[in-house]
């Protein structure tokens, strides 16, 4: 307390020479204005030529609306955020069917930034968007009747949005319409849009404009011309993509501030030295106290949480969850070191550690702390707390004193199935029954989500790098933070697509409604994953080819699905087993949810071939398939989802 009473008498100090020592702050150079209309435009920005950082950054002032430079086709200017490094302003939202390029960035300093925007498409149709190609995201509305909701929501109805993985400089769209599910018949319109006016149902629904967050950046040659009241540094590491992270330079400044920190003369007052002392006298204070006090609010909100949700599940889980202290796992992990990463995911960073009782574990921590990512850690939490399956990855327990808990797992030591089959640097290829083990594995993994627990369980995404490899390459199946437990007498969920491209279920894509029979489908992909070694969406398939699963039926519709299976398979299989494991993929794979069979006749099917399969037979008729043999493909019957 008496630390408290002395903080307390420095800032009453500090507020009677505030009192004597104020300064007009400072947002533009010497005679150059610093407003246009309502806007204020701050230096490194400028109005009119020499008085910003670079031509880039001029702002031109026409009938009192600020515009940037002509090289970025004037566009307008909403806002400046000096802190987070943005710039709003007015682009154009996208119509029609086909494939459409956005305003390309190109030379300029500026970036579509990632945390600030959202991928939003509004109408009735599907839009994906890539970068060069690649799939990036892409969501898909359902309409009712042809009717546009009114309601001030993005979720689906008429309206989807989602996130964008990295900064881009530029990206295209591909729209759909949305057949024989409402709608005009148009494809409706998709846009990058600023998440500030993502609610705001004016914003999304009227005028052809929408406002956007670009990323400025200051480069080495800039930094020369800036002249910072307080501390330059990088302070903004940049994920592009393209394997080279863009360091940007920014002011650093102590709050509370007015006016410009990229100007010598830019922050408020000459106090600065007095208020960074405080500031840190105030931290030393503090620190202890506050460390405590948020230990103490996130256990007991957390707590609260994780409580909730278990005796809505399952009272028996009430108290049976593990607790680990902060200090316990920042010991083990060496502080979050880098050189301890594991992984890093959607949802955070997975880091190795070893506990005071020699047990190697795998932490996984958040690294964003939203009301979204908290529920899915708790939900992450819940799931695992309510299965025992050898090939479910085991949660040993979670810390509740962080903001978001952290969940401590199993150590898997052979990382997972994607890296195992794509990776031609991977120290050890996977066989033919190895790959036939782990299909089973993850299968009867599933059959037990959907049929053995007491609640049955939704995975919702599955996939090859979401499947972990134990020392003996046994399958362990992970991430459940997406997962959902679903009432007996249900038959669907309606949520928000989500998921990873390439394996999301086309029926589940258009109608937002996730079933059972949607984590087959994705099983489906992952069985082509393992028999072909080829990735979902590949840039060196052509047209339609670059979708795995359009590549797959293709052939086996011509009759030579073989020739597209890796090398390995097709030299340790059988004909009948190869022929076989198609066959079960391509009833996963069924465009029609309910023709798909249940994961438990898909894990029983797999584990007769896979005891069946002897791999010291001698193939005698392979050779005669590659060379152009007629395959004699088992009945893939679409009004059914028995086995044939």
């Amino acid at each position: 307390m008496k630390l408290l009473q002395t903080y307390h008498l420095l800032i009453l100090i500090f507020l009677s020479l505030a009192a004597t020592s104020l300064t007009i702050p400072k947002y533009s150079k010497p005679d150059c204005k610093d407003t246009c209309g309502n806007i204020r435009i701050p230096y490194p920005f400028g109005i009119g030529a020499n008085c910003s950082v670079n031509p880039w950054y001029i702002v031109d002032c026409i009938s009192s609306k600020p515009y940037l430079s002509a090289a970025l086709n004037h566009l307008e200017v909403l806002s400046v955020n000096l802190e987070d490094q943005t710039i709003a302003v007015n682009m154009p939202k996208i119509s029609g069917c086909g494939q459409i390029m956005s305003i390309d960035l190109g030379r300029s300093p500026f970036l579509y930034s990632k945390p600030h925007n959202n991928f939003v498409v509004e109408g009735c149709g599907n839009a994906v968007m890539t970068d060069h190609g690649s799939v990036l995201t892409g969501c898909s509305t359902s309409c009712v009747n042809g009717t546009v909701s009114n309601e001030n929501t993005c979720l689906g109805i008429s309206c989807c949005q989602t996130t964008i993985p990295y900064y881009l400089k530029s990206y295209t769209m591909n729209l759909t319409r949305l057949e024989g599910h409402g709608g005009d018949g148009g494809c409706g319109s998709a846009f990058l849009l600023d998440k500030n006016s993502s609610d705001d149902p004016f914003v999304m629904r009227d005028g052809s404009f929408v406002p956007v967050s670009l990323l400025w950046t200051l480069s080495d040659l800039d930094k020369h011309k800036v002249t910072c009241c307080a501390v330059l540094n990088g302070g903004l590491v940049v994920d592009t993509n393209n394997g080279t992270p863009l360091n940007t330079w920014k002011c650093s400044y102590y709050r509370p501030f007015e006016g410009s920190p990229y100007l010598t003369d830019g922050c408020q007052g000459a106090l600065l030295g007095l208020i960074a002392f405080i500031n840190t006298t105030y931290k030393l204070i503090k620190k202890t106290i506050t460390r405590r006090q948020r230990k103490s609010v996130f256990k007991r909100i957390n707590g609260g949480l994780l409580l909730k949700q278990q005796e809505e599940i399952d009272p028996t889980l009430v108290n049976k969850t593990i607790l680990f202290t902060s200090r316990e796992l920042a010991k083990a992990t060496d502080n979050f070191n880098e050189n301890r990463v594991l992984g890093r995911g959607g949802q955070g960073t997975v880091y190795k550690g070893m506990l005071a009782d020699g047990k190697i574990v795998a932490v996984k921590k958040s690294k964003l702390a939203d009301e979204s990512q908290l529920e899915q850690f708790i939900n992450e939490v819940v799931i695992l707390s309510q299965v025992n399956h050898r090939n479910l990855v085991k949660l040993l327990g979670c810390c509740l004193e962080t903001e978001v808990p952290l969940l401590v797992f199993e150590f898997i030591p052979n990382g997972n199935l994607y890296d195992c089959i794509h990776n031609e640097n991977h120290e050890f290829p996977l066989s033919f029954n190895m790959r036939l083990q782990i299909a089973t594995e993850v299968a009867q993994a599933l059959a037990y989500l959907h049929s053995a627990t007491s609640i049955p369980i939704y995975h919702r995404d599955i996939k090859t790098s979401n499947v972990l490899l134990d020392d003996k390459y046994r399958a362990k199946v992970s991430d459940f933070g997406t997962s959902r437990f679903v009432s007996m007498d249900q038959t669907h969920l309606t949520t928000l697509v989500k998921g990873t491209l390439g394996y999301l279920d086309p029926e589940y894509f258009q109608t937002n409604q996730f079933t059972e029979k949607s984590d087959v489908y994705s099983f489906g992909v992952v069985m082509v994953e393992l028999l072909t070694g080829e990735i979902p969406i590949s840039l060196t398939r052509f047209g339609e080819n670059r979708s795995l699963v359009t590549y797959f039926r293709l052939a086996m519709d011509e009759g030579r699905v073989i020739s597209i299976f890796d090398a390995k398979v097709i030299k340790e299989g059988t004909r009948d087993e190869l022929l076989n494991l198609a066959n079960i993929a391509m009833q996963c794979l069924n465009p029609i949810g309910k023709n798909r069979p249940l994961m438990k006749e898909v894990a029983t099917e797999l584990e007769i071939i896979r005891t069946s399969h002897n791999p010291f037979m001698v193939q005698t008729n392979i050779e005669q398939v590659m060379q152009g043999e007629e395959i004699s493909v088992q009945t893939y019957d679409r009004s059914t989802s028995t086995f044939q």
